[in-house]
Parts: C-alpha cells; sequence; structure tokens
C-alpha cells in the first residue's frame, strides 16, 4: 500500500461508514489500493461476519477512484446496482449485500456542504449584473443533492434554513411542519448555524398557521394585528422590534413517476418557513425570491423522499415478516409422505400472496398405522404461522406418545386456548389409520373430508367438535369407520373449495365432489395432481386470498 497524491478535483475524497446502528464516521482516502472488508488492517474494518475479510477495494486510475469487488461472497452495490467494478462519483452509496449492515457514502470533499454554504454569501461583481444570483442558485441546487445523498432528513432540514438565511441575511430561521391542525418546529437555528431554542420565536404558531392557510401567494403571508392583540395583550409586531419577517410556504411535492414531480394545491402546504431579523431588513430583491421559491421546493422534495423512504421500509418490514410467516408454513410439511405399502399419501400446500395458518402432517405410529392431520389457523401473518407450529408440536408429543383420537384433540385444545384465550382457533382434522383397515377421526369444525369407495360411492366426514382453542370445556367425539381396499380419503382446507377466480366465482365443495367421484379409480397420487391442477386452471391469474391445501390418503393392503 502506497500514499498517493489525490488529483484537485478529488482532494478531500473519503467515504461516510455509517454502521447498522445509524451512527457515522468519516474515514479520508488515503493509499492504495485501499482496502474494506471485516479483517483488521483493512482501511475501513467492518465488524460483522457476513461481510468477507477483504470485501473489496479502491484504487486509482487516472483521475478515477474505482471501486472493485474482491470475489466477495455477498458482492458490492453502488446505489442500489450490484457491480464488480465502478467509478466512484460524489455521493455514491455503497453496500455489502446483507441486510441491516455497514453502508458507505463516498464524498469528495469533508467540508463539502460549509463549501457550497460559502457559496452562497459570495457574489462576484466582476461577473456582471445577474451572475451571483446564478452562482447561488446552482450552489443552492447543489447543497440539496449532495445532502440529500448522504445526510439525515434532520440534517438536511438544517442545511436549508443555513442556506435560506444566507440567501436574505436573516438572523433567525424556523422551519415548521403541520402537525394535524398545528404547526410544531422541527429546526430552529441562528444564522452562524446554531440551533436555538423554538421557544425564542415571539410569534405565536396560531398566528403562522392561519396567516399560511389564507396567503395567495408562495411568498405572501401577512399577520392579523388584532389576533395579535388578542393571544398576547399588549403585544405588536413593532413591540416585537423585528425590521423584517420572512415567511416561505413548504408546497407539498408529490412524485409522478419516476421521471416527473407535481406540486399540490397552494393552500396544500406542508410546513412553512419563517425568518426574521432585528438589525437589518431581509434581501429580498428578485433574484433572492426565486432562490427562495427554490429552496421551498427543494426543502418540500426532500420531505417528500424522506415520507416515501419511510413507507418503502414499512412495506419491506412486512414482506420481510410474510417471508418468515413462509418459511415457517414450508418448514412445517413433511419432508416425504408414504408412496408404497399398504398406506398411502399425496399432498401439498400452496401459500397465498398473504400468509395463512395451513398446516398437515402424516406420521407413523410403529408399523401398524400412521396419524395424519390437517389443521388451519384462523387468520393471517405470521401470529397464524407461529401458531400453526404450535399445533404441531402438540400433534406430535399425542402422535408419540398414542394417545386416542378424542385425548389428542382435547389436548391441542388445552395448548391453544391457553396461549391465546379463546382469540385464536384453528378448524382441525384428524386421523389414526390402522393396518387391519379401522380408521378412528374426529373434526373440530373443519371442512368435511371425502371418503371415496372404488366405485365412486362418497362419505362426507362432518364436525364431531368445535375448533380447537374457542373453548377450555370443549369436549371432542371420535367416530370410527372400517376402511375397505382403494379407499381414498380426500381431505381439504377451506382454500380448495372457496378458491375463486377473476370473475370472483368460487370453485364449490360441488365441483370437488364430482371430481373425486369421477376419478375414484386413480392412485391418490394421481388423483391429487388432478385435483390441483383443477383448481389452478379454475383460478387462473387471480390473486389467491387462502392457502390452499390438500391430502389425499390411499388404503392399499392387497398391494402391502
Amino acid at each position: 500500500m502506497t500514499e498517493t497524491a489525490l488529483p484537485e478535483r478529488l482532494a478531500g475524497a473519503g467515504l461516510t461508514v455509517v454502521n447498522p446502528s445509524g451512527n457515522r464516521t468519516r474515514v479520508p482516502i488515503r493509499g492504495f489500493p485501499f482496502l474494506i472488508g471485516r479483517q483488521a488492517g483493512n482501511h475501513v474494518v467492518l465488524r460483522d461476519n457476513r461481510i468477507s475479510r477483504v470485501h473489496a477495494r479502491i484504487v486509482l486510475e487516472g483521475d478515477d477512484l474505482i471501486l472493485e469487488d474482491m470475489g466477495s461472497r455477498a458482492g458490492v452495490l453502488v446505489n442500489g446496482q450490484e457491480t464488480k467494478r465502478h467509478t466512484l462519483a460524489h455521493g455514491d452509496r455503497i453496500e455489502f449485500g446483507v441486510r441491516d449492515s455497514y453502508r458507505l457514502v463516498f464524498t469528495v470533499r469533508e467540508d463539502e456542504i460549509h463549501r457550497m454554504l460559502g457559496q452562497i454569501h459570495g457574489t462576484p461583481e466582476a461577473a456582471g449584473p445577474g451572475a451571483g444570483n446564478l452562482v447561488k442558485l446552482r450552489a443552492l441546487l447543489e447543497v440539496a443533492r449532495s445532502v440529500q445523498s448522504s445526510l439525515t432528513t434532520s440534517e438536511v432540514l438544517e442545511a436549508v434554513i443555513d442556506a435560506a438565511l444566507a440567501v436574505t441575511g436573516s438572523e433567525r430561521g424556523f422551519l415548521f411542519l403541520r402537525d394535524g391542525d398545528d404547526l410544531s418546529v422541527r429546526v430552529a437555528r441562528d444564522r452562524n448555524g446554531q440551533t436555538i431554542e423554538p421557544s425564542e420565536l415571539s410569534v405565536p404558531g396560531s398566528v403562522l398557521r392561519r396567516a399560511l392557510d389564507s396567503r395567495r401567494e408562495l411568498l405572501s403571508m401577512s399577520f392579523d394585528p388584532d389576533e395579535m392583540e388578542r393571544l398576547h395583550p399588549g403585544s405588536t409586531f413593532a413591540g416585537l422590534e423585528l425590521r423584517s419577517v420572512v415567511c416561505v410556504p413548504l408546497v407539498k411535492v408529490k412524485s409522478q413517476s419516476a421521471d416527473e414531480t407535481v406540486m399540490a394545491p397552494v393552500n396544500e402546504a406542508v410546513g412553512v418557513i419563517y425568518m426574521d431579523s432585528r438589525l437589518a431588513p431581509a434581501d429580498l430583491s428578485s433574484g433572492n425570491r426565486e432562490l427562495l421559491q427554490t429552496l421551498a421546493l427543494e426543502a418540500s422534495t426532500i420531505l417528500e423522499n424522506a415520507r416515501l423512504l419511510e413507507e418503502q421500509r414499512e412495506k419491506q418490514r412486512l414482506e420481510e415478516e410474510l417471508n418468515v410467516a413462509r418459511k415457517i408454513q414450508t418448514g412445517l410439511l413433511p419432508n416425504a409422505l408414504p408412496d408404497s405399502g399398504w398406506f398411502r399419501a399425496a399432498g401439498s400446500s400452496v401459500s397465498s400472496t398473504e400468509v395463512g395458518g395451513d398446516y398437515f402432517d402424516v406420521r407413523p405410529q410403529g408399523g401398524n398405522a400412521w396419524n395424519i392431520v390437517l389443521a388451519d389457523v384462523s387468520g393471517k401473518g405470521v401470529s397464524s404461522a407461529l401458531l400453526a407450529s404450535l399445533l404441531q408440536g402438540a400433534f406430535l408429543l399425542g402422535s408419540e406418545a398414542g394417545l386416542p383420537v378424542p385425548d389428542m384433540l382435547s389436548r391441542i385444545n388445552h395448548f391453544l386456548n391457553s396461549r391465546t384465550q379463546g382469540e385464536k382457533y384453528a378448524t382441525l382434522f384428524c386421523c389414526r389409520v390402522e393396518r387391519s383397515g379401522q380408521m378412528v377421526w374426529a373434526n373440530a369444525g373443519h371442512p368435511a373430508p371425502l371418503l371415496v369407495r372404488r366405485d365412486g360411492h362418497r362419505r362426507e366426514l362432518g364436525a364431531t367438535g368445535m375448533p380447537v382453542g374457542l373453548l377450555e370445556e370443549a369436549e371432542y367425539a371420535a367416530e370410527q369407520i372400517m376402511l375397505e381396499p382403494g379407499d381414498k380419503l380426500v381431505i381439504f382446507s377451506d382454500g380448495v373449495s372457496e378458491a375463486r377466480n377473476e370473475e370472483g366465482r368460487f370453485f364449490g365443495a360441488s365441483e370437488l365432489r364430482r371430481l373425486v367421484s369421477e376419478n375414484a379409480s386413480l392412485d391418490c397420487r394421481k388423483l391429487h395432481a388432478l385435483l390441483s391442477q383443477a383448481v389452478e386452471d379454475f383460478t387462473g391469474n387471480a390473486v389467491p386470498s387462502d392457502d390452499v391445501t390438500l391430502v389425499i390418503l390411499e388404503y392399499s393392503p392387497e398391494e402391502t
């Protein structure tokens, strides 16, 4: 690694390192190759085991700084796009392919913002009339863009107030945002960049709000002296000893598309920038008025972007929660089902766009019996998926202990009710099939499974008790039936019978019964495939509203 002088345009280049907690430090880029990774000895050490030992590096090629991926496991992203090699530009955001980890922001100068704000004060007379305002405008936009790419919203709004004070020459600045029917102070600063107490503002917020609501133009706001006298008897604007007051409404800005934004009507403002001076009047020449209007729009855009970012984060959080629930559901399903011998089974559970709580299991008990369960927890989301996992635990314990079916349901009911106090429940079908053909079953409020003989004759196994989890004292009766060779039992969740197509029509239990009877001679795997395809063809491109869970059992003792 060698110390190499940077070109003038890259002087002061560095990385702002944002750790997972949001704390920031700045590391100047000196020495090449400039190494980034988790192991000690890198120029930037990122203490995250998911990041590679040497994850990336920065090299100097001519007048450019190049970021290179060093063959990392998770990859390198710049401004959200994965890259192997990237020429760095001011404001680039660098991430490392893992969530909730470090972020880096490349900046050319450590004091970039202050340099730009300094340009606002300068008005080169040699440049001719109007040139000073163009310099101010250029610097103002540069400030907004640079801080928007690398700082927090609060820091951006502070920079906005600093710029507004510099443009007008005012002494104090306050940024108000709407909070219901009131205005609340978000930023309060003086012309030296120091934070001041919001209480130092003598003008009541209610006066500002009413003036804001009654304005007609972007920079036109007036105050009612009678209102000031009513709110503060004996007080007038003259009594406040103010030489000038400037109010700049923040007009709501909405994104129409990636390339287009529009302003809401002038009477729909998200807040206001208030500035005042005691010593000298504010400079509101025509150029400065335009600058203030531009600044107000930039501030409004920043606030809108912050709102959209928060919405995006909330959407991402919800999607991550749904992904967790989907993984829970997938993990509940059996890895393999019996496909030979006297007992066979075929089953599937297809998650909806949202997440429900469907669960099924098929487990052997010794060598001469199988325990089967299909449950549907009420509601959707992670809570339902977690409760389904609790049901799995209760079923496994009961199955391995060889409990009778009614006792197993009673235990599951107690288990669920004690944890949800009746606020969550599940419909459930449970049965035990023995080699002799005897089947003991119970139905806790679940859609009635279909027992179909080889000749197509059907029997529905209706409810023998209420859903589990509703009442602690609920009792569950079991019934018995002798299976015949070739018998099949079709167990399903209501996501099958209530599947909807794009026209809003239901697949329906009657259609399911018809298909089962007409195809009773098929083995369990072929019948499962046929029914699943029928539901899929019916729904087409319609978005599913519930999980589709289907299990088919087959009793075939003569093929043992």
